[in-house]
């Protein structure tokens, strides 16, 4: 998949690296048997090839991150 509406995913912090990386763990693992994702992350560091990979994912990770905040409950303070 493209990385077409999140061509640069930052996480703010390691919580949510963590957190975005939770949500395509079990899916890379299914699409890449043998390998992890931290197998990926380590590749990435020296292969444009692997970082764009990474990249694709993380974009698949933010995609859904984002459909989850969409879905969430609003939460309303009582007066």
């Amino acid at each position: 998949m493209p990385s077409n509406g999140f061509d640069c995913v930052r996480p703010v912090d390691l919580a949510e690296r963590a957190y975005l990386e939770s949500l395509i763990d079990a899916d890379y693992e299914h699409c890449h048997p043998g390998e992890t994702l931290e197998d990926l992350k380590q590749r990435a560091s020296f292969s444009k090839e692997d970082k764009g990979l990474l990249h694709d994912w993380m974009a698949v990770a933010a995609a859904r991150a984002a459909e989850e905040r969409a879905m969430a409950p609003l939460l309303i303070a009582a007066e």
